[in-house]
C-alpha cells in the first residue's frame, strides 16, 4: 500500500481525495492546503488530517506522519515549500500543475536523479490518450488542417494548460487554440483534422472532476514500478503501450 501525502485541497484536490481514499492500493495518510487552516482539522467524514503548510515544519511532520508519495494539485510555487524534503526522502511526486515557469520544470526534472518525478498539465487519462492519437494522426497526415478547441467553466481565465500541451505535442501555435468559457463546463478539448474529404475530430470531456483521481492513481501505480527519473503522462502511456505490443 503506497501512502500518500496531497497537497492542495480546492475542488480538484477534494476530489482527488475522495478517489484515493475509496482505492485500496493507497493510503491518504494526510491533505495539505497551501495556505494557513490554524488548528489541524481532518476531512469532511474522515479521520484524515487537514493541515496548512503554513502551519508546520514540513520536515518534522513529515517524521510524525511518513509517506511514500506526494500528490500535488496545488500551485506552482509549492514545489519550492516541499521540493527539499522529496529530494532528501526519495519520495515520489505526482504533480498535476499546468503553469510550471520553466525554472520550476528544471527544478523538477532535477528531483528526478533523486527520486521519481511526473509532471502533468492534464492528469486525465483521457486526455493524455488523446494526446497520444493526435500526435500519431498527425505523422500520417501532416498534410492537414488542425486546430484546438478547448472549453471551461466562466470563471477559468487563461487558456487551459492541457490545450497549450495539445498545441506543443503537434507543434502549434496557440493561435491554433480557441477556447470558450461556458457556465460549470469542468474541460472539453477536441483536436479537429481537417482533410480534403474528410475530417475527423478527437474530443475529450471530463464529466467529473474525480477523473483527475483516477488518473493521479493510475500515475502513482505506474511510478512505483519506475526507476528513478522525470516522467511525463505520455512516458507511463508508451511504456503500457510496449508492454502491450510486447504480449504474444
Amino acid at each position: 500500500m503506497i501512502r500518500i501525502g496531497l497537497i492542495g485541497y480546492g475542488k480538484a484536490g477534494a476530489a482527488v481525495a475522495q478517489v484515493l481514499q475509496a482505492d485500496p492500493r493507497f493510503d491518504l495518510r494526510w491533505v495539505a492546503r497551501r495556505t494557513a487552516c490554524g488548528e489541524t482539522r481532518t476531512l469532511e467524514n474522515s479521520d484524515t488530517p487537514l493541515i496548512g503548510l503554513e502551519d508546520i515544519n514540513l520536515g518534522k511532520w513529515l517524521d510524525a506522519h511518513p509517506v511514500d508519495a506526494l500528490v500535488d494539485f496545488s500551485a506552482p510555487h509549492s514545489l519550492s515549500l516541499y521540493g527539499e524534503e522529496l529530494k532528501r526522502r526519495r519520495l515520489m511526486l505526482v504533480s498535476a500543475i499546468s503553469a510550471y515557469t520553466e525554472s520550476q520544470l528544471e527544478y523538477a526534472r532535477a528531483l528526478g536523479h533523486h527520486t521519481r518525478v511526473l509532471c502533468s498539465p492534464n492528469i486525465t487519462l483521457g486526455i493524455n490518450f488523446l494526446i497520444m492519437a493526435a500526435k500519431l494522426l498527425r505523422s500520417i497526415a501532416p498534410f492537414a488542417d488542425v486546430e484546438i478547441l478547448e472549453q471551461h467553466f466562466k470563471e477559468k481565465p487563461e487558456i487551459s494548460g492541457t490545450a497549450r500541451k495539445i498545441a506543443e505535442s503537434l507543434e502549434l501555435g496557440s493561435e491554433k487554440i480557441t477556447s470558450l468559457r461556458l457556465g460549470g463546463i469542468v474541460g472539453h478539448h477536441e483536436v479537429i483534422f481537417g482533410f480534403p474529404f474528410q475530417t475527423v475530430r478527437l474530443t475529450h470531456d471530463s464529466i467529473r472532476r474525480e477523473a483527475f483521481g483516477t488518473g493521479a492513481a493510475f500515475a502513482l501505480g505506474e511510478l512505483a514500478r519506475c526507476a528513478p527519473g522525470f516522467f511525463t503522462f505520455e512516458d507511463l502511456l508508451m511504456k503500457k503501450l510496449r508492454e502491450q505490443l510486447a504480449l504474444p
